[in-house]
């Protein structure tokens, strides 16, 4: 395994990152146990939850993805072995979180979110505790058919106090890093200016980024460069498309896209199924699986720090982890180059 630091933290963890939002909904609380074990033994020592999960979100489910490895560290005892990472649901009027009233980010909800997963993951500290998205409203994940829809209102949260609020989590030792997720450029410039006011300074940025959405290479990974706010890359595989196991209409049993269509629709454009066969039929031609080419290449970039997968069977996340050995050539970096300049950001919404 390859190791890279989260920010300036002095924290040293794993280029892969065990994702675990399918844990408690589409993988049984037994197999999070055997894939922790697995990833452990290998070397992967920093995983990434949030209160808010397994998705896809459920009333009756949320918060079990926490228990799992609550349940895993009551049984193991290997607390200080993993970095540990979590989330804390951003602003929504459509979740039932913290009784069902509207999620923010403001002192009073995050401290209440905090102290519900310290409880589910049966520990008294996070390692690197995150806002999963922002308390401003923009047009995350494709609304109104944009991928940013800017909407000022009265009532958004201040980032000062959410970063103030942070910060007293890290004094009081029950959060040792802080970091971000789904932001922007301007999200980030404004976090860095907490930091001269008194506040911890965010150390990551978790952002989708794969092959079909290479958006964070304009503007965010100059932050990662020069601010040492490094990526921790989520959706590597497009949720699976990149694999190849889709294309031509196939619908492999018990595949994600066959139990929960509606997730994958923004790889389902026209333009991004093209892009998904160049990529395997690249990948094949220098004799390579295409989720070893897509995975590597998101490894191989310096702005990212560690590489979040996410698979339902040991055989999977045995290859996603292998995939480290992997060399991206310079030759095929340029081939890989010359399919996105015909094809950029298929999607990114």
């Amino acid at each position: 395994m390859k190791y890279r630091e989260l920010g300036d933290s002095g924290i040293k963890v794993s280029l892969i990152c065990l994702g675990t939002m399918t844990w408690g909904e589409q993988n049984s609380r037994e197999d999070a146990l055997a894939q922790m074990d697995y990833a452990l033994e290998r070397g992967v020592n920093f995983w990434d939850a949030a209160e808010m999960y397994p998705v896809p979100p459920c009333k009756e489910t949320q918060g079990e993805t926490e228990c799992c490895i609550g349940e895993w560290f009551r049984r193991t005892n290997r607390r200080r072995d993993v970095v540990l990472a979590t989330k804390v649901t951003g602003r929504s009027d459509r979740l039932w979180i913290r009784q069902g009233r509207e999620t923010r980010v403001n002192r009073t909800q995050i401290t209440e979110a905090i102290n519900g997963s310290l409880k589910r993951l049966n520990t008294d500290y996070i390692d690197l505790y995150q806002i999963h998205w922002p308390d401003r409203r923009l047009g995350l994940w494709g609304e109104a058919g944009a991928s940013y829809v800017h909407k000022q209102t009265e009532d958004e949260t201040p980032i000062l106090e959410t970063m103030q609020t942070m910060t007293d989590l890290v004094k009081s030792g029950k959060v040792r890093c802080i970091g971000v997720s789904n932001e922007t450029p301007w999200g980030i410039n404004q976090y860095l200016d907490t930091s001269k006011q008194g506040c911890e300074r965010i150390v990551s940025i978790q952002n989708s980024y794969s092959l079909l959405n290479r958006v964070y290479e304009h503007g965010l990974s100059e932050y990662s460069f020069r601010e040492k706010i490094g990526l921790l890359a989520y959706s590597p595989l497009a949720m699976g498309s990149l694999s190849g196991k889709y294309i031509g209409g196939k619908l492999p049993s018990g595949s994600r896209k066959e139990l929960y269509p509606n997730f994958l629709t923004r790889y389902e454009s026209e333009q991004a199924k093209h892009c998904i066969l160049q990529y395997t039929q690249l990948a094949e031609s220098y004799s390579l699986h295409p989720v070893d080419m897509a995975l590597a290449f998101v490894n191989s970039r310096p702005f990212v720090t560690s590489n979040i997968i996410g698979a339902t069977t040991l055989d999977q996340l045995k290859q996603n982890i292998d995939s480290v050995g992997i060399t991206i050539s310079d030759e095929l970096e340029v081939a890989i180059q010359t399919i996105h300049m015909r094809c950029k950001h298929p999607a990114a919404a």
